[in-house]
């Protein structure tokens, strides 16, 4: 996966097959575009979001949303990452 670092923007570029993470470390407050190809990938945010937006996230109606778009996802993961980073889990 090659990366572009110029003027304050990080710009990456790879296959969809590549497994990565993205986390973003900052203690300014930043914007983060990003652009997904072939189209219909973002409809997974939109699927996901209101399973997301609740005190008890449904794990099954999220397992069904990563089924559908053929993701696999190492939940464990999550709070591990999110302690890490200093991160709130959990509706905004």
């Amino acid at each position: 996966m090659d990366a572009l670092v110029q003027d304050g923007f990080v710009i990456r570029g790879g296959p969809l097959a590549d497994g990565h993470r993205v986390v973003l470390a900052l203690e300014a407050e930043s914007e983060t575009a990003e652009l997904i190809s072939p189209a219909g990938f973002e409809n997974y945010f939109r699927d996901l979001a209101p399973l997301l937006d609740t005190e008890e996230p449904d794990a099954a109606a999220i397992g069904e949303v990563v089924a559908r778009y053929e993701l696999e996802i190492d939940f464990d993961t999550i709070p591990v990452l999110a302690e890490r980073h200093g991160l709130r889990l959990g509706p905004a």
